[in-house]
């Protein structure tokens, strides 16, 4: 079969799971089961999404427009067949910022560049990419965004009333909050508890009941019940609408654009990563295997659609998807229902949202930070090694005190260089003098093994491991600082995996050296690339001899050495 067959096709990359799911047999009954499913994850959405919005400083339409219009279009394209998408808990610090700086008009224009930069990166299949995000790093950005998140909800926790308005920064904040404990809201404090203490309750003992949404309407019953003096969302904001809005674009400009681009980046960004984790988690639930770039593009498409809409930035959530998943969903058609779902209780509960506490919604998105810590995770990383808790603790303290964006890249630089610097001390030069009695391959194993020489004029060197910049200054020196030099060189490259221009340069450095001395260089075991950057950086015949082998380079030198004048054995040698 011609090897390009085998390659994956457009259609192959970019099919949604959706149309691979109705082309095959779906029937009534695995209707039925993504029905089951699309309400179950609305139940859970509905809540959630109001509460990340408001406390992302939008109103909580905004996150139920999210969840309607983005989870719709994630399902609808989406590369996996459970993916759920609409606002996440991991956005709340992003979408604050950028509200607190350019206003919703240019959040939303945000999350539109956002969308468009998202399928970029899909069509563009760069999604692979995104996989290279270091463990520590994921770890640390997301536990650096739940205490942010739980920071924030102090506020609404204890029903606290601040003398202006509430700042970013967490060390500031947290002085505003101290200095505004004099008006701690006891009845507050105890509808968020109560949400709380009913949340992880029936977690335990009752892990199928949709306890967020019961732990709002208890809230909510209480708060009506009893009269309690609480902020509720009729307060705050009056309620919510009945409906989507018409779509409509923001307000784009030039200036704008270039203002709101550094958060379209890090929407892209974080979207990206967030969006693969999911459906990550998703196939190890299921034994499925997700289309990373076909997902990419679903994500955006759902970011532009949710801007057009009001909504605020869409990506695949990993608690609801779960949820999804363990409610028996059997397709994307789960994710689509669940959509008109949230919005059908838009159209029919609206007014009663009305009545729903902060203190409530404070207390979800307190459980919603716990549960983004991964609080056993960072601590195995911090007692890994010391070059992973480098990278957690500058990710997450990053995170906390300067923003997500700078976590992220200098984590990832710093797990980098950790890495470089790994694969460097890897890097290993073996020398020794090889046996004038190799009869077969298995024995040239013993040329670098000192104490079996009989042939001082022919030394072997053995280079092992990734042999790029990292490590090229220590090869080269230990190539340097020999002392003596024989009449011939054979050096052994078929442990080196891959060999960057750098160390290229560093063995052409040791040919030019040696061939002043009038010492004969033979090359073994250079695969294909590592051959080709060889010659481009002048390792060629007539300075060096590639043959296949050390006994074939071997045999070479000392069929030169016995007869200077005779061809080399074209039998072995593989660079005529």
């Amino acid at each position: 079969m011609n090897a390009r067959t085998l390659q994956p096709t457009f259609w192959d990359l970019f099919t949604p799971k959706l149309i691979t799911v109705l082309s095959e047999r779906y029937g009534l009954a695995d209707f039925r089961a993504d029905v089951i499913a699309g309400l179950t994850v609305a139940i859970v959405a509905i809540p959630l999404s109001m509460a990340i919005a408001i406390a992302s400083g939008v109103t909580p339409d905004r996150g139920l427009y999210t969840a309607i219009v983005g989870g719709f279009f994630v399902s609808l394209l989406s590369g996996s067949r459970f993916q759920i998408g609409g606002p996440a808990g991991a956005f709340i610090v992003l979408v604050a910022a950028t509200v607190a700086a350019h206003g919703v008009d240019g959040l939303i224009l945000a999350t539109m560049l956002s969308g468009l930069m998202l399928l970029c990166i899909g069509f563009l299949r760069l999604g692979t990419f995104i996989k290279y995000i270091p463990y520590p790093v994921t770890v640390g950005f997301t536990a650096g965004i739940a205490v942010i998140i739980f920071a924030s909800q102090i506020k609404d926790l204890l029903g606290l009333h601040l003398a202006g308005a509430e700042p970013g920064e967490l060390l500031p904040k947290l002085k505003a909050l101290g200095e505004a404990l004099p008006t701690f809201n006891a009845p507050a404090a105890g509808i968020a508890l109560l949400s709380i203490a009913t949340i992880v309750g029936l977690k335990h003992y009752r892990p199928h009941w949709p306890s967020l949404l019961i732990a709002v309407a208890m809230a909510s019953l209480a708060t009506w019940a009893f009269g309690l003096p609480i902020e509720t969302i009729g307060t705050r904001f009056g309620g919510i609408s009945h409906g989507l809005p018409m779509p409509q674009l923001p307000a784009i400009s030039l200036d704008k654009v270039m203002a709101v681009l550094p958060a379209a980046i890090s929407f892209a960004l974080l979207g990206s990563i967030e969006s693969l984790l999911s459906a990550v988690v998703a196939d190890s639930m299921t034994g499925r295997r997700h289309r990373s770039n076909c997902e990419l593009v679903a994500q955006g498409t759902a970011n532009i659609a949710s801007a057009l809409f009001g909504g605020i930035c869409v990506t695949g959530t990993i608690a609801r998807t779960a949820t999804n998943v363990r409610s028996g969903a059997h397709s994307p058609m789960a994710g689509v229902l669940h959509a008109l779902f949230v919005l059908l209780f838009m159209a029919v509960a609206a007014p009663l949202a009305a009545y729903i506490p902060l203190a409530a919604l404070a207390g979800l998105l307190g459980v919603v930070a716990w549960n983004m810590a991964e609080r056993h995770a960072f601590a195995r990383l911090l007692l890994a090694s010391r070059g992973d808790a480098l990278v957690l603790l500058a990710t997450f303290l990053l995170t906390i005190f300067r923003d997500l964006a700078t976590g992220i890249v200098v984590g990832f630089s710093l797990a980098a260089l950790l890495f470089l610097h790994r694969m460097a001390q890897s890097v290993e030069i073996e020398s020794g003098h090889p046996s004038a009695d190799v009869e077969d391959e298995d024995d040239a194993e013993t040329p670098y093994d000192a104490s079996v020489a009989t042939d001082r004029d022919v030394i072997v060197y053995r280079i092992s491991g990734a042999f790029f910049f990292g490590a090229a200054a220590t090869v080269a020196a230990a190539l340097d600082s020999i002392a003596e030099f024989p009449k011939a060189y054979v050096i052994d490259v078929s442990a080196v995996p891959m060999l960057d221009s750098t160390a290229a340069a560093a063995i052409e450095g040791f040919v030019r050296k040696a061939r002043r001395q009038g010492v004969a260089i033979y090359l073994t075991g250079a695969h294909g690339h590592v051959r080709r950057i060889l010659r481009t950086h002048g390792v060629r015949r007539p300075d060096v001899s590639f043959y296949a082998d050390v006994s074939a380079g071997v045999a070479a030198a000392h069929a030169a050495l016995q007869s200077p004048l005779a061809p080399p054995p074209a039998a072995i040698l593989i660079d005529r």
